[in-house]
């Protein structure tokens, strides 16, 4: 069942459960439309700028990583990064000067990476980007500080109620 079929009429419901389903549903529609759209946001930044050889999963990685040194299994584990090519985003950004890489001393299988300038100035035209879209959300009234720590509490009620539906079988 994808997100946008209809709700299957196999098992009775109730107008309210029903009502409720159709609203999930939506709000998994929005997450996943809303993550694309800031990918879209952050390209068009990017070409505005005349960055062009990396792309905005790249740029969000590196907006993510900030001033931390972190390994690729760190990075999912941290939500900083959710596909599953992140190894090959990591040596793409590397390749081209983004980052560096140093085996650890402990586990010489793993990698640590962290921020050049180069890639310090990526992160920056991101934090700038989405600084000005919170000053805009808040200036044109479209979300404040009670509004955001909503959506905020929200889905993070949402992330922890699907962690726990991966981590126990009920």
């Amino acid at each position: 069942m994808s997100i946008q079929d209809p709700i299957p009429t196999d098992a009775p419901k109730t107008n309210r459960s029903q009502g409720f389903m159709v609203n999930y549903l939506e709000a998994l529609s929005l997450v996943e439309r809303l993550h694309r759209l800031l990918l879209d946001v952050i390209k068009d930044e990017f070409e505005r700028v005349g960055v062009l050889e990396i792309n905005a999963v790249q740029a969000l990685l590196l907006f993510n990583i900030g001033d931390n040194e972190v390994t690729a299994g760190e990075l999912k584990s941290r939500g900083y990064y959710q596909g599953s090519n992140v190894s090959y985003n990591l040596k793409k950004l590397v390749d081209m000067g983004y980052m560096h890489h140093q085996r650890c001393e402990i586990d010489r299988r793993s990698v640590r990476v962290k921020l050049t300038d180069k890639g310090q100035k990526v992160r920056n035209v991101v934090s700038d980007l989405f600084s000005r879209h919170a000053d805009g959300l808040e200036a044109k009234g479209v979300l404040g500080p009670d509004g955001i720590d909503d959506i905020t509490r929200s889905l993070k009620r949402m992330e922890r109620y699907w962690s726990d539906q991966i981590r126990y079988i009920y």
